[in-house]
């Protein structure tokens, strides 16, 4: 299980090192703002939705490194999904992150790198703030996202 766990905890550290896809899209179809005043992570995510399917997805952040790995990690999973794959998605990670003893789902693959945070209460609101705010985006909610 150690190297498990180190493969993880570099996964984690490399998007948190270089992030993928960060910055601004230039026409969204959809947006929303994330805030975890916790930790202090602010998000902003930018959705190309084209026929029901996230054609692209990027972000911009202040935050910790779980935050930003999770941004990131979302990114890469959720890009040519539909809707309700996504939301599928979410549900397993929410699952992973929040249900004791929940194992990750072969689904998620490297996202399954996000499952160590379990461990550590008050870092799961770091880690599902990218999803939160993904949700709010696709359901078109003007109103900032909190994980508070």
């Amino acid at each position: 299980m150690t190297e498990l766990s180190d493969l993880y905890r570099d996964v984690i550290v490399d998007h948190n090192r270089r992030p993928r896809n960060a910055g601004r899209l230039d026409c969204p179809t959809h947006q929303a703002e994330g805030d975890n005043p916790l930790c202090g992570d602010r998000l902003r995510l930018f959705v190309d939705l084209q026929d029901d399917r996230i054609r692209d997805l990027r972000f911009e952040n202040a935050g910790c490194a779980i935050s930003t790995a999770s941004a990131s990690l979302m990114s890469e999973a959720v890009k040519g999904r539909s809707r309700a794959e996504v939301q599928a998605l979410f549900e397993s990670v929410h699952r992973m992150l929040t249900e004791h003893g929940a194992a990750p789902a072969a689904s998620l693959g490297k996202l399954a790198a996000l499952a160590g945070v379990r461990q550590y209460p008050a870092r799961v609101k770091c880690a599902s703030l990218c999803w939160h705010t993904l949700n709010a985006a696709l359901a078109g909610s003007a109103d900032p996202v909190t994980t508070e």
